[in-house]
């Protein structure tokens, strides 16, 4: 029980703001004054993790991207949404990295780190929770006054696990990993990634999405302790 505290705990924060703080669309890199709440994008902090990764507003190649730097650490940035992601909801993002970890490995929770990732979170459904589920929600909320979210996809820019492939996190099978790049082939470029992100959930669960509550990046390294770079650009959602 508590390790799934400890794990799970930090994806709380995706709900912790009113509801008047979540918004339908992501606010774009490229027309930011400055990353924070202000600005729609906001830290998400892990309480068990000291060292962070770094985000920054920066020019690269004429365009204002993020570039996250992590060596050792793991936090992200949320943008906070309220939306009902119908039959179809396309995701659409480039990114870049400076080099995959030699450690990395999806299956494995040593190995449980990611240059670059796009975290897509969904509204919790207690209608379809077991009772053992539901208790462990309402230990958390209990303890620290949050609720966390219910399932999630993290679209991963992986080492060992090939494009395509889809694995359950290997803390929580509420979280399925899905490599949308991999390896060494293409670090140091940009690469554009246009997902289906119903279509997706659909296959991870099986099962209709819920409302999507948040969407972050992150680039971390705290169980492989390895170093890496990357540089997100505007994250879109469309319907067609």
């Amino acid at each position: 029980m508590l390790r799934y505290l400890l794990s799970t705990l930090s994806i709380a924060l995706l709900l912790s703001l009113p509801a008047q703080a979540q918004q339908a669309t992501i606010p774009a890199f490229s027309e930011l004054e400055s990353l924070g709440s202000d600005y729609g994008w906001e830290p998400l902090i892990f309480p068990n993790i000291d060292q962070h990764s770094r985000y920054e507003l920066v020019t690269e190649d004429d365009q204002q991207v993020v570039k996250a730097t992590t060596g050792g650490g793991a936090s992200g940035m949320i943008a906070r949404l309220a939306l009902d992601p119908g039959d179809s909801l396309i995701l659409r993002w480039r990114w870049k990295v400076s080099n995959v970890f030699e450690q990395g490995d999806a299956r494995r929770k040593d190995g449980d780190d990611y240059p670059a990732r796009i975290y897509v979170a969904f509204r919790f459904e207690p209608d379809k929770a077991g009772w053992f589920e539901r208790a462990k929600r309402r230990t958390v909320s209990a303890l620290f006054g949050e609720e966390l979210p219910g399932n999630a996809l993290n679209y991963i820019w992986a080492n060992r696990l090939p494009e395509g492939e889809l694995v359950p996190n290997p803390y929580t099978d509420h979280t399925m990993m899905l490599a949308v790049s991999s390896g060494q082939e293409q670090v140091g470029e940009w690469v554009t990634i246009e997902r289906d992100i119903v279509a997706d959930y659909r296959r991870a669960f099986g099962a209709e999405p819920p409302a999507l509550v948040g969407i972050a990046i992150m680039s971390d390294s705290d169980n492989t302790g390895e170093s890496a770079t990357a540089w997100y650009g505007d994250i879109t959602l469309s319907r067609n």
